[in-house]
Order: C-alpha cells, then sequence, then structure tokens
C-alpha cells in the first residue's frame, strides 16, 4: 500500500462529530429555535384499509392554542414520493395503512395540538384488506393503486439494461417492477443437473433505530421557505418538498443540521411536505417531531421478503442452474423509496459460477406500513437466502459449506450470475482470510457449530462537490454540502485535503453549505460518501493549489513554473526563496478557492468481498442460541481513517446479529404491534460476542485514493452465517428471520419427533 502522512491514520473524529455529540453541544433539528415556532402532530388511521367517510375538525380547531387543523381536502391532489409519487400528503377518501396520517394540527405546543388530535372525529368505512405478498397477488384480493400507471415517475420499462420486464403494473394487480434477467437455458441447466434442491426463505421487517426520530422545522418567508430537517440528502429533501407542494426547487433553503443516525431510512421527505402546509396556514414556523410510536407504526422500516430458490448441482458441487424468484412486500406506497424499488435479487443469486440462471422480482403492495430504504437495500434478504441455500446444498451432497462455495466462487473473467464482470476480484482471498482468523476447522464443543455467510457491495455512485479556500488570515476553508449523520465523514475530508496540501488536519476548516450552494448534490448514502467525497475533496485542493501558484507568479512577477507549493509556504526555484502563503494573500488581499465536481454513474466494476463465520452454542432444553464469536473478513482499498473503517464494521455487525436474531417489526392484521423499544429489540453491548476482523488490501478500488465501501458489506452476510452455524449445532434450518429460540424450539422439537 501506498505511503501517506495523513491518510491511513487513526483520528477521532472534528467538528461536532465527536465531543459536540457526547457534551450535548450538538445541534439537531429539534434544538434550533425561531421566535413563534408552532408544534406540528399528526393523527393516524387505526385501520389497515378503510374509505373516509367524514372527518370534522371543528372542535379541534376552536381549541384555544390550536392554529391550524388540515386533512386530505387541504392538499389539493398532489403526492409525493422520492421516485414514484404515490404518497398523498394526508390521506384522501381512503386510508391504506394502519398508521397513515390523516389529518395535522399546529398549536402552541405538545400537549394542546395532542389535545387537538383527540377532537378530531373521523368516521372509516372499513375495507377488505391484504397484507402477504402470495396473497396480495391472487384474485381476490383488493387492488390497493388501480391508478398506478398513471402516477408521475412510473416508468415504462426497467431501470437497468439487460433486464426485461415492466415497471408499470400488467393489468390489475397489485405487483409493478417486474423483471427478469436470464443468462443461458435454465432447463438445460436443470436437467443437466444430478439433484435440484428447492427453499424459500422469508424475511421480516426491521426499523433503522435511530436515536433522531424523523424530524422537520419549516419556515415561510415571502416567496422563500427555509427547511431543516433530519435528512442525509438535502438536495433530494428538498427537490421532493418542491414537487410535492407545487414550488421551484430554488424557492426552498435546506440548512444544514446534524442527522442523529440514519442507516438509510433518513431520505424520504416523510412529513417535511405536510410541514410546510401547516407554516403556509400559520404564517409561523412549525416544528414536526415524530414520538418512537409513530416511527415504529408509520416510519418506512426495511422491506420484508419471500424468495424461492431453486438450485441444479452436479455430485461434485458445480452449479449447472439457478432460479430467483424474489417478491418484495412493499406496503401501502412505493414513494418511500428511490425509484420506487429495492435491490436484493441479484444478490439472491450470490457471487458463484452458474452458467444458466433466471433472475425474477416483483415489488408488491400490500395494506401494510409502506417499507424504504435501511442499510445496503435490499442485499441482506437476498444474501441470507443464497448464503443459507447454499449450506443446504453442501449438506445434501456430503461437502463442507466451505469447501462447495471454494469450488464455485467467480474469479477475475468469470461472469456473475446476472451477467456482470467484476475487475480485481478478491472472493477467495477474502473467504480464505475469514477461515484463517476465526479457527474455522478447529475442534467445537457439543452443540457449538460454526457457519459460513458471503457477500458483496461496490462503492456507490452520484455526484458529490467540495470547494478549498485559502484566506489572507491563514484559514484553510474546506465547503462540502455534506450534512453528518454519524459516520465520521467530516474527519475523512479533512484528512484528504491535508494530505494533499501537506498540512496537519487541524489546519482545516468546515464550512457546511445550504442548498443554495451548488446546483445539487447526492448527499450520504449507498456506500457513495467516500468515494465521491475523497474525489472532489482532492480534486478541489488541487484546482486550490493551481490557483494559488498562478496567483503567486502574478502577484511576484516570476515564471509560474519556477514555483511549487509545500505546506504552509510557497517556494520559488529560481532564487531559492520561500514564502508564506498567507503573506502573500494579505498583500493581494485576495481569497484564492479551487473547486471539486465529480458526477459517477452506474454500478462500479469494482467491488468490496466480505466473508463472515459465526460461530454459536444452542441450548436444546430452550431453543436459546447464544452468538460466541463472529469473524468478520473484507476486500478494501486504501483505508483513510482505520479507527471510523471499524466502527463501521463493528455497527455493521452489530446490525446484522440485532437482524438475525431479535429484531422484527411485527405486524398483525396489518397494524404493528412491536410499538416501543420494549417490544422491539435491538442488540445491546451485551449481546456482541468477540469480534474478529481481518482486512485484504490491495489498489484497487475507486478514486484518487483507491478506496471501497465499507459503509453497508459488514451487515449482509451475517444473518445466514448465524442461520448455518444453527444448523451445524444442531442440525435444524431456520429459514425464516429472525432465528428466536422459539423457532429454534419447535424445530428442535420435530426433529425429534422424526
Amino acid at each position: 500500500m501506498t505511503a501517506y502522512r495523513v491518510v491511513g491514520t487513526a483520528l477521532p473524529r472534528y467538528f461536532g462529530e465527536g465531543a459536540d455529540k457526547v457534551t450535548g453541544q450538538a445541534k439537531y433539528t429539534a434544538d434550533i429555535a425561531l421566535p413563534g415556532t408552532l408544534r406540528g402532530k399528526l393523527l393516524h388511521s387505526p385501520y389497515a384499509h378503510a374509505r373516509i367517510v367524514r372527518i370534522d375538525t371543528a372542535a379541534a380547531r376552536a381549541l384555544p392554542g390550536v392554529h391550524a387543523v388540515i386533512t386530505g381536502a387541504d392538499t389539493g391532489q398532489n403526492f409525493y414520493g422520492r421516485g414514484v409519487r404515490d404518497v398523498p400528503l394526508l390521506a384522501r377518501e381512503r386510508v391504506r395503512y394502519a398508521g397513515e396520517r390523516v389529518a395535522a394540527v399546529a398549536a402552541d405546543d405538545e400537549d394542546i395540538a395532542k389535545q387537538a388530535l383527540d377532537l378530531i372525529e373521523v368516521e372509516y368505512e372499513e375495507l377488505p384488506a391484504v397484507f402477504g405478498v402470495e396473497e396480495a397477488l391472487t384474485a381476490e384480493a383488493p387492488l390497493l393503486h388501480p391508478d398506478f400507471n398513471s402516477y408521475r415517475g412510473v416508468r415504462p420499462g426497467p431501470a437497468q439494461p439487460g433486464v426485461r420486464g415492466v415497471f408499470e403494473q400488467e393489468a390489475a394487480s397489485n405487483a409493478y417492477g417486474h423483471q427478469v434477467i436470464e443468462r443461458g437455458d435454465l432447463e438445460k441447466g436443470f436437467a443437466e443437473a444430478d439433484l435440484v434442491i428447492e427453499n424459500t426463505y422469508v424475511t421480516q421487517r426491521v426499523h433503522q433505530a435511530y436515536l433522531e426520530p424523523h424530524t422537520v422545522l419549516i419556515h415561510v418567508d415571502g416567496d422563500d421557505v427555509h427547511a431543516w430537517g433530519s435528512s442525509k440528502a438535502p438536495f433530494g429533501m428538498r427537490d421532493s418538498l418542491a414537487a410535492a407542494v407545487g414550488l421551484e426547487p430554488e424557492r426552498i433553503v435546506v440548512h444544514p443540521t446534524l442527522v442523529g443516525g440514519d442507516f438509510g431510512g433518513k431520505g424520504a421527505p416523510l412529513d417535511a411536505p405536510v410541514c410546510y402546509l401547516l407554516a403556509k396556514a400559520t404564517g409561523c414556523p412549525v416544528l414536526m417531531e415524530l414520538d418512537y410510536l409513530e416511527e415504529f407504526m408509520s416510519g418506512n422500516p426495511r422491506h420484508a421478503t419471500l424468495t424461492r430458490l431453486k438450485t441444479g448441482v452436479k455430485q461434485d458441487g458445480a452449479l449447472t442452474a439457478h432460479s430467483v424468484e424474489y417478491l418484495v412486500n412493499c406496503g401501502a406506497y412505493a414513494g418511500y423509496k428511490p425509484g420506487g424499488m429495492i435491490g436484493g435479487a441479484n444478490q439472491a443469486a450470490g457471487i458463484y459460477k452458474v452458467p444458466n440462471c433466471r433472475i425474477e422480482t416483483a415489488h408488491v403492495y400490500t395494506n401494510t406500513v409502506p417499507g424504504g430504504y435501511m442499510r445496503g437495500p435490499g442485499e441482506p434478504q437476498g444474501i441470507f437466502a443464497i448464503e443459507s441455500h447454499m449450506d443446504e446444498i453442501a449438506h445434501r451432497l456430503g461437502i463442507d459449506p466451505l469447501e462447495l462455495r471454494l469450488r464455485n466462487l467467480i474469479e477475475d473473467g468469470d461472469e456473475m450470475p446476472a451477467g456482470e464482470r467484476l475487475q480485481d476480484v478478491k472472493a477467495r482471498e477474502t473467504l480464505q482470510a475469514s477461515v484463517d482468523a476465526s479457527g474455522y476447522g478447529a475442534t467445537k464443543a457439543l452443540r457449538v457449530g460454526r457457519g459460513i455467510a458471503m457477500g458483496e457491495r461496490p462503492p456507490g455512485g452520484g455526484e458529490g462537490n467540495a470547494a478549498v479556500t485559502f484566506q489572507p488570515d491563514g484559514r484553510i476553508i474546506l465547503g462540502t454540502p455534506i450534512y453528518d449523520q454519524g459516520v465520521g465523514t467530516y474527519t475523512v475530508l479533512r484528512q484528504i485535503v491535508a494530505e494533499e496540501l501537506q498540512v496537519s488536519p487541524e489546519r482545516i476548516t468546515l464550512e457546511i453549505w445550504d442548498t443554495t450552494a451548488v446546483a445539487s448534490d447526492s448527499g450520504l448514502a449507498g456506500s457513495r460518501g467516500t468515494h465521491l467525497q475523497t474525489t472532489v475533496s482532492t480534486q478541489a485542493a488541487r484546482e486550490a493549489i493551481k490557483a494559488l501558484l498562478a496567483h503567486a507568479a502574478e502577484t511576484l512577477g516570476c515564471p509560474e513554473d519556477v514555483l511549487s507549493f509545500r505546506g504552509e509556504e510557497i517556494r520559488r526555484g529560481d532564487i531559492e526563496e520561500s514564502m508564506p502563503w498567507p503573506d502573500l494573500l494579505t498583500r493581494s488581499g485576495k481569497s484564492i478557492s479551487g473547486q471539486g465536481h465529480y458526477t459517477s454513474q452506474g454500478r462500479s466494476h469494482v467491488t468490496s468481498f466480505t466473508a463472515q463465520i459465526a460461530e454459536v452454542s444452542v441450548d436444546e432444553e430452550t431453543g436459546a442460541v447464544k452468538l460466541l464469536r463472529f469473524t468478520t473478513a473484507h476486500d478494501v482499498g486504501q483505508v483513510i481513517n482505520p479507527m471510523s473503517h471499524q466502527g463501521q464494521i463493528n455497527g455493521g455487525v452489530m446490525q446484522g446479529i440485532g437482524y438475525a436474531l431479535m429484531e422484527e417489526l411485527r405486524v398483525e392484521d396489518g397494524r404493528v404491534t412491536s410499538l416501543s423499544f420494549g417490544d422491539y429489540k435491538i442488540p445491546t453491548i451485551r449481546d456482541i460476542p468477540e469480534l474478529q476482523t481481518a482486512l485484504i488490501e490491495s489498489q484497487s478500488g475507486v478514486g484518487p485514493y483507491q478506496i471501497k465501501g465499507i459503509g453497508e458489506t459488514p451487515l449482509g452476510p451475517v444473518a445466514a452465517a448465524i442461520a448455518n452455524a444453527v444448523e451445524d449445532a444442531v442440525g435444524v434450518r431456520i429459514r425464516d428471520l429472525p432465528i428466536t429460540a422459539e423457532k429454534v424450539y419447535a424445530a428442535l422439537k420435530t426433529q425429534k419427533q422424526g
């Protein structure tokens, strides 16, 4: 690896990312105090599917301290969405899930607003509802969006090249986004197989469980709209809000604020359009902050999925054919997802050589809480299916699961199941690193098992911006439109600029821009942050140096080619003299800036592999699973900050453990029943075993520093590794998440009964 001065050094967090947060000085949206701010609250539907017969708001409007009450009748015919615009600002005519927003109130304080909600009378006529994807696809199921094809954002065909299918609904259906990828001759591949194995895997809804609930503050000032919100994608928030309420995006300014956790869930506008309508109606700033009951009931959780796999295999373990049917329970609306869909179907085909493959996916509307994005959207679901399935194939063939993977892993020159070719494939090396670090082959105690799982994810693309400015007072300012959501991005950016300018990171001052600074920016999502932001920060630093040297040549009256930049000074080679660059700028009274802008579209052919090994013990008397040890190996490029990098790995693994063993947003008859952290369990430090990390470093990556993403890859394979370890320990297979003691006990009981 290349040796750097600052890059690759473990540094603590700067600029509000560390000390300000733990001391309570950091400012989040709810901490911003504008004079005269009102509190906004929402009324939610108790029914999963119902017609709204009547809404009476008279008593609520008459309550002292209430400034505005609005319903769907006050929102016009507008819809919003990050891709497909199918979400009404407030329900009109009917509600499609229990928890849907029906009315909103702005009042002097939260208590008065809640009293006003209690005074709103809504008469409903309950309608037949549908909750599961298979049920929703039957001819008898109620059609939830008969006008789907008329929604803005609906495309006529699949988004990706080489994919067959339609995005629109075919005839009258609750399904949309039907896509098919085919390679080779599937039936021929199955005919050539010695064994054909079929299984179905089910994953549950889970909430992102960020500390800060969704919060938005909006002030309408004449023709201008000022917004603060817990959004990692401020330009997306601006554009979605503008489209929802019929404004020009340029009229909306989204101001910087810290985001109290995200994990994929802070990209949708959620209540920003309603907050705008309340602010406009009252003439006052309005703050809306969900409580966690509302978050669980009406947020945008990770999707539940049903995945059917069918695989043909030779006796020696060679795969001949693989079929994927991937059904996504979209919930009541598609608008919380960019493009209206999630991935995961390709991941359910794995990272294995298979000459004949068919991957089919569909998103299905149901009368349940709408799904959104969560860390690696769709990928943990697909990886759980294929990596569990690979172990089941290995056991049927009598081959060790490690050996089966080694025989089938893709290598340089191979096509992925969906037809893609990757560069510098390090799947085998990553798997071997996990084996070496975990002691995979060591002797195990009774009812102790080890399980392997793998995955891959490339760094994301998008649009990024930055500027570096030299000031006459000696300050170096890095300008960025990125809002901090807790991953240490600001520290990484300071490291990059410090490396380029040959100064210490403490010399770099950050300036966080609002949405008027540049035309657009992708924000933080999809493991794109380090890729895009190291690229644009490097560009900006280098352009600033070029501009500074050009200015110096003009000021000093010498050729530019005799000048060089060295950290704190400019050197003149022809007369062997140097000058502090602040002195030069003080003389001219100018600041010198360099700009960085970068756009990367499409999936990168450079990816990062993950291999994980879980070690568990199982209590046969209770079915309780105890995670003893967890090893995770990652194919990485240049690591910018090892401290933050390891933090991302630890956090991703911890979320994966919750997904595997305990987390579930339970829905009964369409209603979310886990409405508090007392019912919705997430792992604590007591649930975390010994963690072992192995890194496979290389010069293969993206951007000027050859980086690879790490934000999402640690999460994907965790659940499958644990499920595989449970089967290795006691011989029972759990195909539906989470892997609870009750499920394991029931499976053991069935096993004992023959």
